[in-house]
């Protein structure tokens, strides 16, 4: 089964790639493999949540926005690759958290990121998550990967 037949069973279509809100491209090809620069949880260009987890932000909340991040990354991967069946899989996922002093389950948020590209790709991959102080657009969580060209 190819990569855009597992999305279509999934009932996932991949979104446009937002637009970069600085100096960077949403994602290059070097080596064999797709790096994306971070992408933040954006749907139509809108944020779909604000503030930091463990604050105004809920784990729940945060693990979902980390999935819209996914997919924002997975779209950046495909455009570059030429297609989202030019990817074989994630090789690596490094989610940072906007975190309150007192949180400590960055792992769980990342989580939806993971549970997503899982889902798509069939395998696991390495992973990293970070709690850090604050993020672009006051965005709860961003997420980069690397995916591994077929």
């Amino acid at each position: 089964m190819s990569l855009q037949q597992r999305l279509t069973e999934l009932g996932i279509d991949l979104p446009h790639v937002p637009v970069p809100v600085a100096n960077y491209a949403p994602a290059v090809i070097s080596g064999g493999f797709v790096y994306t620069s971070g992408q933040l949880p954006v749907v139509d260009g809108e944020l779909v949540g604000e503030g930091k987890v463990g604050e105004s932000v809920s784990l729940d909340d945060a693990a979902q926005a980390a999935r819209v991040c996914a997919l924002n990354a997975l779209a950046a991967a495909a455009e570059a690759a030429g297609g989202v069946d030019k990817l074989a899989r994630a090789v690596k996922v490094t989610g940072f958290v906007a975190s309150a002093p007192d949180f400590f389950s960055q792992p769980q948020v990342i989580n939806g990121a993971s549970d997503l590209l899982g889902e798509v790709f069939g395998t696991a991959h390495a992973r990293a998550a970070v709690g850090v102080n604050a993020l672009p657009m006051n965005a709860p969580v961003e997420v980069e990967a690397i995916f591994e060209l077929a």
